[in-house]
């Protein structure tokens, strides 16, 4: 068996920021503002030969009915400066940022990232999200004051200004783009091993896929599912050669959440465990509570639904970004009917509608799926959502990928030393470098 596979798969773990698929309520689950955390579940995936570490970061606080939300992450370091603390107690994973283009300044965001490049050896990547909601953009007095449909305008300009920075020997002069980001600048920094940071990206929208197609290097997708994920895997590659790029210049990675176990029954088990941990009645009532945008402590999450109507026939955006816009009443009304439909309580309801696509079973049979992927060849990877943080990558790491390595599928070591080179990412070319 060769260390590295012709045709393998690939992992990197999703440290996620604001959700409830984490079961905070766990005994096992840790700090979201501890160091130990965050090392504990980089050095476990780094174990595992994981291609990158995520962590998700958003700009503000969540809040739920005017009030800082109390089941989710309240807030968590700066995503750079905790990479660049990993960096020194790692040596291979790749280490990637999510940092926002509507809220940043090319010129800083792309010294910053470079020198996480710098200070990891070539490690560095950068998942560029967008953000046009006037409560997010209040934090830097800005409210909604980038439309939505200039989201990805921006983003593309933004992406395309740093590239050129990256691109130019130190000293050398960059110039804006476009119009929506004017500037003039100076490199300031040399380039690492890897030339520039890795850039991620994830969007199902087609201007998200347009975007990513024309310039991302890996792509994220909620397409976990196979046939899915050959769908959206064929519409992107499509677009690549409007932007003269190969296909092996865009990797694929589908969010998943994995619960395995010694055998397929008792992964089924614990899969009924984590499913109800995720979704304790109080997340349950929370959850309807963005829909009725009231407080429904009254009622008992193990009966029905409310049988009040929403305060409001339309849903608003601070409410959360999946209500935003949506009629209040009629959803209402249509998960009343579904529920009674189906005889689901308010809990049962609500974990119907969250739960995840889990790709569910014993190490052995979830191997031999993993093997269908690779052979279809519409995902490069999965970006592992641990639904225990920071011990929930070790029956990955310890059960599931010796069964891979077994089938030939999984790497038995680093392919080199940086984040492009574990990818199996070409080598940036010259004409990206689109200096002014």
């Amino acid at each position: 068996m060769t260390t590295q596979p012709a045709r393998a798969i690939q992992f990197g773990v999703f440290f996620q920021g604001v959700n409830f698929g984490t079961i905070w309520s766990s005994a096992q689950s840790g700090s979201q503002h501890d160091f130990e955390s965050f090392r504990r579940i980089a050095q476990t995936a780094e174990r595992g030969l994981f291609s990158a570490f995520f962590l998700g970061e958003g700009l503000r606080l969540r809040e739920h009915l005017g009030r800082v939300h109390e089941l989710d992450v309240a807030g968590r370091p700066d995503a750079q400066t905790q990479l660049a603390a990993l960096a020194a107690v790692t040596e291979r994973i790749g280490l990637v940022a999510t940092q926002n283009a509507t809220y940043n300044d090319p010129h800083d965001l792309a010294r910053r990232l470079a020198s996480l490049d710098l200070l990891s050896d070539g490690r560095a990547g950068w998942n560029v999200v967008t953000t046009d909601n006037a409560w997010t953009g209040a934090n830097f007095r800005r409210g909604g004051w980038l439309d939505h449909a200039d989201r990805y305008r921006r983003a593309a300009e933004f992406v395309t200004a740093a590239k050129r920075i990256w691109a130019a020997e130190p000293g050398e002069r960059v110039e804006a783009p476009d119009d929506l980001i004017p500037f003039a600048t100076t490199s300031t920094l040399p380039r690492s091993r890897q030339q520039r940071p890795v850039v991620f990206q994830a969007g199902d929208s087609d201007t998200g896929r347009e975007f990513a197609a024309q310039h991302a290097d890996v792509i994220f997708s909620a397409h976990g599912k196979l046939d899915d994920a050959i769908a959206f895997a064929s519409d992107v590659r499509r677009r690549l050669p409007a932007y003269g790029r190969g296909a092996d210049e865009l990797k694929f990675f589908p969010g998943q959440e994995f619960i395995l176990a010694e055998t397929d029954a008792e992964a089924r088990e614990k899969a009924d465990w984590v499913t109800h941990a995720q979704v304790s009645p109080q997340t349950a009532l929370a959850y309807l509570e963005q829909v009725w945008g009231r407080s429904l402590s009254e009622y008992d999450p193990d009966g029905p639904l409310p049988d009040v109507d929403p305060v409001q026939d339309e849903a608003d955006g601070t409410r959360g970004s999946m209500f935003s816009g949506l009629r209040a009443k009629q959803t209402a009304d249509q998960w009343r009917a579904l529920a009674a439909e189906k005889g689901l309580s308010i809990r049962e309801f609500v974990i119907a509608q969250t739960t995840r696509r889990s790709i569910v079973g014993g190490y052995g049979s979830v191997a031999d799926l993993l093997v269908r992927y690779v052979e279809s060849g519409a995902v490069d990877g999965f970006n592992v959502s641990p639904y225990l943080v920071p011990t929930g990558l070790d029956d990955i790491v310890d059960g599931l990928i010796p069964e891979l390595q077994e089938r030939g599928v999984y790497p038995t070591e680093y392919a080199g030393t940086t984040l492009r080179e574990n990818l199996g990412l070409p080598a940036v070319r010259e004409p990206e470098a689109v200096r002014a």
